[in-house]
């Protein structure tokens, strides 16, 4: 950099904190936390200022920490014509521009094929990542390409497409039934019934496929957590892929819940009244079961997940993203979504995507913040009716919007910058997240099957008047005006005459909305702020000599030791020793009562091993997809068994010592991807004496990695003593995403009694 633009930088940059103090003193805090202030039309956070010199323009003095590898914008202008979406006139220059932002990278986001692009740096459609941002506001405001990208996410077998990931995709990950919410959406958007007959299939049939494969007979639906799909941002180290799949996480079974509620809905309205029962009545069940297995009474909000082998445990983390859909779906009531939103850990710099964070873990979803996450937490807790969560979590949104002049992926939690594992500006969900806080929130638009109601909730530090002008809802357009604060309307009119908050669906033409509000005072609810905090590292832990031994963690106060999922005992030793046999798992505890994940399960339990009836040593399958690195090795009998989609069902007979529950799993090797893409993941049906019981799931294990021998999902089985036949068959449910390579070779059986 030469001296005359060093000299031009500093003279804009006082300029910047002349023109930043002007604005910021015209006005009291909007919002102002320990880690930065909006003041009037200015950003504010420590030597950095944002600010909007006009509607359409957003100029920062931000600068990225040295070294990192992705610039900063330093302004944004207006790129695009944004006449024909909704106006929005406010007296926050800030609002407006940030809001304006959105619609000009929107814009940006619709491809040449009508598809929306996931990001700048993402090119092509990913379901959750489309479905998730269909639901906050591209319905409504892009509804013709929302179609087009989720016609795009259905397979050739007519099913949902769970994108490529964790141990070869669906069932390790299982979130692909956000595609049926966001579907659903636009049906209330458009009242498309085309489309809605188009989606039943798609829905109904991914669903009844699901249910034989990712919901537990707990009623908790397996897999990774909704969109947390690096497995170790979010899991202990020693989880496989396998272990992911047998986790039932919150976030993912309330997508699931609301995809039957959806599919019941819909099923009602075409006339198929026994779909729509039996879609209800799968709904009640997963909501009750989120209820009762991951509610904690003691923190006041929903368990991330529940993880580990024969005796699962729960991770009392916080996920953000989870509990703000339990309150919007309503799995949560009105008092557990208060208590959410009082309770969930809100930072200086917003609520973290889960909480408390993994020390030894880099930021991405760990120690990350990420804008379109936080809408859907602000628009939680304006429904539950906590006016502070409400303007704590539109801060944490427009905060970067105006910092880093886009919509970046995300953000580390410690300090607010972008220096995470990968980013991207122009983040569809992000942007899709910033038009509808303003929307959703603020205007309070609901769409309906049968209307538009509206229920705004306006925090008193963003009272003013505001209009949104050209709002266009099926055969209508809407110029609506709003003035005032609180969550009550006093009026209500259309056209100039007292109206009922709630505009039919037949409504046409240009019609005029005049809200205005109460000027009520919301009633208090806290917010939870708290400094960002790591939980210590996982113990290592391993059975030797009758004891269970694990390797001490600095800084911890004391050791839990649990058997069979139980806590038995605390301890400051390193090491426990054992009476009974059973699971045993420590967890490490810091003074200040955070804990670490739980060691991998170790047992002392007796196995019953069961050969395969296999002795090929070498592969026949046309459906293998990588050349093993080695000759297959490591098989315990003379061979193994080869499956794949023209095989044979596999029978095996099982002479059980005594009655009792057991623990079945196989022992397999997947070489057909590695563990963190693709979409080959195995899957069979285990029969017992002819009955069906359970998926059985054996994910990728690395790609050529035939010899690579890990153990399956567990399957429980109540089993009277004497001989069994159990079976490995393959069912139309078990078919993977990849349609062509289903396969996998097969050593043994290993049966462990449980009960």
């Amino acid at each position: 950099m030469n001296f005359q633009s060093t000299i031009f930088r500093a003279l804009s940059l006082a300029a910047v904190i002349f023109v930043g103090g002007l604005a910021a003193s015209a006005d009291d805090a909007i919002i102002s936390t320990e880690a930065y202030t909006w003041q009037g039309d200015t950003i504010i956070q420590g030597e950095y200022r944002a600010w909007a010199p006009s509607d359409e323009r957003i100029v920062s003095t931000y600068h990225a920490q040295p070294g990192y590898y992705m610039g900063i914008k330093s302004e944004w202008n207006r790129k695009n014509d944004l006449s024909s979406y909704p106006a929005l006139e406010t007296p926050n220059r800030l609002h407006k521009a940030i809001y304006n932002l959105g619609l000009d990278e929107m814009v940006n986001a619709v491809e040449p094929d009508t598809t929306l692009r996931t990001g700048a740096a993402w090119g092509g459609v990913w379901t959750r990542d489309v479905s998730y941002s269909i639901i906050l506001s591209m319905a409504y405001m892009q509804p013709e390409a929302s179609k087009v990208s989720l016609m795009k996410k259905v397979n050739a077998a007519g099913r949902i497409i769970q994108d490529t990931g964790s141990g070869g995709a669906w069932p390790v990950s299982s979130d692909r039934m956000i595609w049926a919410v966001a579907a659903y959406e636009i049906y209330k958007v458009t009242g498309d019934h085309e489309w809605l007959e188009y989606i039943y299939p798609i829905i109904k049939n991914s669903l009844f496929d699901d249910v034989k494969v990712v919901v537990g007979d707990n009623s908790l639906v397996y897999g990774e957590t909704s969109f947390i799909d690096w497995r170790e941002q979010s899991y202990p180290r020693w989880m496989q892929t396998v272990d992911i799949y047998q986790s039932q996480a919150l976030g993912t079974s309330v997508v699931h819940a609301q995809a039957w509620k959806v599919l019941s809905e819909i099923a009602a309205g075409l006339g198929d009244r026994s779909v729509a029962d039996y879609a209800l009545e799968q709904h009640n069940h997963i909501v009750a079961a989120i209820n009762r297995e991951l509610w904690m009474p003691d923190k006041g909000y929903y368990a991330m997940y529940n993880y580990g082998r024969e005796f699962p445990i729960i991770n009392p983390r916080a996920e953000t993203l989870g509990e703000s859909l339990a309150i919007i779906y309503g799995v949560a009531d009105h008092k557990r979504a208060q208590l959410i939103t009082e309770n969930n850990p809100t930072t200086p710099f917003g609520a973290a995507i889960f909480f408390p964070q993994i020390a030894d873990i880099p930021p991405y979803h760990n120690n990350a913040l990420w804008p379109w996450v936080a809408a859907y937490w602000a628009i939680a807790n304006a429904q539950a009716g906590n006016e502070e969560g409400t303007l704590e979590a539109i801060g944490s949104i427009f905060r970067p919007a105006a910092l880093f002049a886009t919509n970046k992926e995300n953000f580390v939690l410690d300090n607010g910058d972008i220096a995470t594992q990968l980013n991207s500006s122009n983040m569809l969900w992000c942007l899709a997240g910033n038009i509808a806080v303003t929307h959703r929130i603020l205007f309070g638009i609901r769409f309906e099957t049968d209307g538009l109601s509206f229920a705004p909730f306006v925090p008193e530090a963003l009272g003013a008047k505001r209009s949104l002008t050209g709002f266009t809802y099926r055969n209508a357009v809407l110029d609506i005006n709003i003035s005032g604060y609180g969550d009550k309307i006093r009026s209500f009119k259309l056209n100039g005459k007292d109206h009922k908050p709630f505009l039919p669906a037949d409504i046409k033409g240009r019609n005029t909305i005049d809200i205005v509000m109460a000027d009520n005072a919301i009633a208090p609810l806290k917010v939870n702020r708290t400094a960002n905090v790591k939980a210590p590292l996982t113990p290592i832990a391993w059975i030797a000599d009758g004891r269970l031994t694990w390797n001490p963690i600095e800084y911890i106060n004391r050791y839990v030791v649990l058997c069979d999922g139980r806590r038995i005992a605390e301890t400051r030793e390193t090491s426990f020793g054992l009476t009974e046999p059973g699971e045993y798992q420590v967890i490490g505890v810091a003074d200040d009562g955070t804990e670490s994940f739980a060691s991998e399960p170790r047992s002392n339990a007796e196995v019953i091993k069961v050969q395969m009836p296999g002795e090929s040593t070498r592969f026949v399958s046309a459906e293998r997809s990588y050349e093993p690195t080695s000759p297959v090795s490591g098989y315990s009998g003379d061979g193994f068994v080869e499956i794949d989609h023209k095989s044979d069902d596999v029978d095996i007979a099982v002479d059980v010592p005594a009655d009792g529950v057991y623990a079945v799993s196989l022992i397999y090797a997947n070489g057909n991807g590695p563990v963190n893409t693709e979409n080959k993941c195995a899957v069979r049906t285990l029969a017992v004496d002819g009955d069906d019981v359970a998926a059985v799931v054996m994910p990728q294990r690395g790609e050529g990695k035939w010899s690579d021998w890990g153990r399956s999902n567990i399957v429980r089985v109540p089993l009277t003593a004497g001989r069994h036949r159990l079976s490995i068959v393959f069912r139309p449910s078990n078919e993977n995403m990849n349609l062509a390579t289903n396969h996998a070779l097969i050593d043994r059986v290993e049966l462990v009694r449980i009960k």
